[in-house]
């Protein structure tokens, strides 16, 4: 089993890293020195065919790994498409790219498709790349190395700040950048957050290393980049906020109903959902069930800013709802394979609950021991699949195995497959 080193202390972590400027990243009295401009200034940003061009040009001449970062709309427009492409390597700089004006990036990410990609929070980031055409074949995610690192605080600015010694300004991380014309300040934020990011990649890289780490990361890395697009979510509705109020079927229908309105009526205007329903209003009517229009004003959420034939469109979907025959009436919860939730376990299987009991513990002290996030060294979901249905002979290999089999790494299942054997032995599984 390999024993990674605890994590150093962060001034042990700075470096220079090639960062401006070029007396390293702390000032004479040890504080971070803020980072106002990019070393190249604000690149133009890309918004035609020609330019497009050019930039592909400038980054397949580039070398080493390339800085990518994506700004979305989140809770201003519809879906999660980016609004605002950022990239940075050596020898090419800083790129802004609009991948409105320019929605095919496909050029750029087969000319990239040899590099390795830095990325922070890479997940975040990599569905609405894929939309564009732009697909890491590897990656280096900088967030998840931080986690495994043992940082406490893994946002960017965090990291930079306490590797690198530099402060980024974060003002404008929720802002609506589907605007038109951006403005400045913003594109000069943008071009900041891929400034650092390969001297980030190259400091957290030494520093797994020290710890014993690198492999590890380098797994997890290869997972996310090799990992498939997700499937479509099942019964989206059932996500909406305040659903655990909801308890009848006729509720669940109009609460269904309401949310498909809406997001039909959020997809046509290309705006986010709860701009034109809060989830709280859908609940508030479910609850309710309103018999008219009257009704559904009185209800929180359907105030006086509500338009007669907004309500009478709410309306028509409640009362579709409620037209439904028994039959047509959503189940009370999804229909889920694999083990019950846990709160369940006392009853259903007392034996198994305590193997949970002991399993998770076991992980804790495990996770504490290698300064890491216990959700970064095994899947919580995969812990409660092994201790709700134990292999027949629990030894470390059995254990190993069907961890592997609910997609553990292998060095997540070298880690805690021994551990976790014991525990289904000594609570005899």
């Amino acid at each position: 089993m390999t024993d990674a080193r605890e994590p150093a202390a962060d001034s042990s972590l700075r470096t220079t890293g090639g960062a401006p400027p070029d007396d390293g990243g702390t000032s004479d009295t040890g504080a971070p020195i803020p980072l106002l401009e990019p070393r190249e200034g604000i690149p133009p940003v890309i918004a035609d065919a020609a330019a497009l061009d050019r930039v592909v040009a400038a980054f397949a001449a580039g070398s080493g790994p390339v800085a990518v970062d994506a700004e979305r709309a989140s809770g201003y427009r519809y879906g999660q498409r980016a609004y605002l492409v950022q990239l940075r390597r050596e020898g090419a700089g800083t790129a802004l790219i609009d991948p409105v004006a320019c929605p095919d990036l496909s050029a750029l990410g087969q000319v990239l498709s040899d590099a390795e990609w830095v990325l922070h929070a890479a997940t975040q980031d990599l569905p609405c790349l894929r939309e564009i055409g732009m697909v890491p074949t590897r990656l280096f995610d900088t967030e998840l190395a931080g986690r495994l690192a043992g940082f406490p605080r893994v946002g960017l600015g965090a990291m930079v700040e306490n590797v690198l010694g530099y402060v980024l300004e974060k003002g404008h991380s929720a802002v609506d950048w589907s605007t038109r014309p951006l403005p400045e300040p913003w594109l000069r934020y943008a071009a900041l957050d891929v400034e650092l990011l390969v001297d980030l990649r190259n400091a957290l890289e030494k520093e797994l290393d020290r710890q014993g780490k690198l492999e590890w990361a380098l797994q997890e890395f290869e997972a996310i980049a090799t990992a498939p697009p997700p499937p479509p979510r099942k019964d989206p509705w059932r996500r909406t906020s305040g659903m655990h109020k909801v308890r009848r079927r006729r509720q669940l229908a109009v609460v269904r109903e309401l949310w498909e309105t809406r997001d039909r009526i959020a997809r046509r205007r290309d705006v986010s959902p709860g701009k034109v329903l809060p989830d709280s209003a859908i609940v508030e009517a479910a609850l309710a069930l309103p018999a008219n229009v009257h009704a559904l004003a009185a209800l929180n959420g359907f105030g006086h800013r509500t338009g007669r034939r907004q309500l009478e469109q709410w309306q028509a979907a409640v009362d579709r709802a409620k037209a439904l025959p028994e039959s047509a009436l959503p189940q009370q919860g999804q229909q889920v394979t694999g083990p019950p939730p846990p709160r369940a376990w006392a009853d259903k299987d007392p034996a198994a609950a305590a193997r949970l009991a002991a399993a998770r513990a076991a992980v804790t002290a495990l996770a504490e021991r290698l300064a890491m996030p216990q959700e970064n060294l095994v899947a919580p979901d995969a812990v409660r699949r092994l201790c709700w249905e134990p292999p027949r002979v629990v030894d470390p290999e059995s254990v190993g195995a069907a961890l592997a089999g609910y997609g553990a790494r292998p060095w997540q299942v070298e880690q805690v497959a021994p551990a976790l054997a014991d525990v289904l032995r000594g609570v005899g599984a």
